[in-house]
């Protein structure tokens, strides 16, 4: 998966704000006295219907990404790396940055044209 360039700055854009939003509200939350304990974590994380709805989303969806992952053996070894970051840091994060390292052009292949590189 070759992107433009464009693309590829919008994946890290993408990753940096998913990096800085949702940890400024973390960081806040532990800053009042939060904790990642299951009890109190869970308990906030499901206290209504709406956190509720958004909790299962988003750990739903980085489970699939979590299969995606495994799934995708072109990946290499690195790909790995993938899933300790979403759940550890977020998959706000995660997956543009994913997306970002399987784009990298290959070798062989010059990036703007999609042509084949001439040797030499």
């Amino acid at each position: 998966m070759t992107l433009q360039p464009l693309a590829r700055h919008a994946l890290i854009a993408l990753a940096a704000a998913g990096l800085a939003l949702p940890w400024y509200f973390n960081l806040a939350f532990f800053a009042s006295g939060g904790s990642v304990a299951p009890g109190e974590f869970f308990g906030a994380a499901f206290a209504n219907a709406l956190t509720t709805a958004i909790t299962l989303d988003v750990y739903l969806a980085a489970f699939a990404f979590s299969v995606g992952v495994a799934a995708d053996a072109s990946g290499g070894r690195p790909r790995w790396l993938a899933v300790p970051l979403c759940f550890g840091i977020g998959l706000a994060f995660a997956l543009p940055m994913y997306l970002w390292w399987r784009s990298r052009p290959s070798a062989g292949v010059r990036p703007a044209t999609g042509l084949a590189r001439r040797p030499g």
